[in-house]
């Protein structure tokens, strides 16, 4: 079963086909960078020519970086504020002329750690958290996907969401060492640790692939372990909740 699966994030719109069975990607990875706008009909741009390069057919699953319920953008996450109440998947469904299923991008990736990934056959409740221009987080218990648990929304000291002083957007804008930005990271994990009390968190998204450079600075008590399927996981998770979850972007 191939599918399409596409990862939005606030630097670049990715996408590859995947085999939904085995979580394996079956092609290379396709970017093209989000449109400086960031508003909808831009990236719904971008969306199109995404599914145009793999000449795909068939319905498509989508990460997206901002709360999504019913296919509903909640919240402009570090997207453009137009975004907030637009049906996505609709939107994408318009532009592209295929079905359309988006979830949270830390939910995506999370559906991949727990299908194929470290996560697959662990019981409580794991928390994914994705490092990217945000931090993202997807919750399962027993399994389970609990969709829109965005722990990066956390208010912390002036600012208003904790992502915004310790994503890797942060690192980057205030030129921090792996050591000032890990013990930032370890800062909101203990804050994570405090409010949910988890049995396992994942670390993954871009960041994740720089794990020897601030792993040494996490101490809390719960186990962190690294994604191993890195910045694929957007991906792959996309594609397999397509299967799992319900098409919110009908063709008519």
């Amino acid at each position: 079963m191939e599918i399409l699966g596409i990862d939005i994030g606030g630097s670049g719109i990715k996408g590859a086909l995947v085999n939904a069975e085995t979580g394996e990607m079956l092609t290379e990875r396709f970017r093209i960078p989000t449109p400086k706008s960031k508003k909808p009909k831009a990236m719904a741009k971008v969306v199109a020519k995404i599914v145009e390069h793999f000449n795909y057919e068939g319905p498509v699953g989508c990460g997206f970086p901002s709360i999504v319920k019913n296919g509903v953008c909640l919240s402009p996450g570090n997207l453009h504020k137009s975004w907030v109440g637009v049906n996505i998947d609709e939107l994408f469904t318009e532009y592209t002329g295929h079905e359309f299923t988006v979830l949270n991008d830390a939910d995506a990736a999370g559906y991949a750690s727990m299908n194929y990934g470290v996560g697959k056959g662990k019981n409580g409740l794991v928390i994914m958290i994705t490092i990217g221009t945000g931090l993202g987080s997807g919750a399962f218990l027993n399994g389970v996907l609990i969709p829109n648990f965005e722990l990066g929304q956390i208010p912390y000291k002036k600012h208003k969401k904790i992502e915004a002083w310790a994503a890797a957007s942060a690192k980057e804008r205030e030129n921090l060492s792996f050591e000032k930005w890990g013990k930032r990271f370890n800062k909101f994990l203990q804050l994570v640790e405090l409010i949910v009390s988890p049995d396992l968190i994942i670390v993954g998204g871009g960041t994740s692939k720089n794990w020897e450079e601030f792993s040494h600075h996490i101490d809390i008590e719960t186990e962190v372990i690294k994604a191993e399927l890195m910045n694929h996981a957007g991906i792959i998770g996309a594609a397999v909740a397509c299967l799992r979850e319900q098409h919110h972007g009908h063709l008519h």
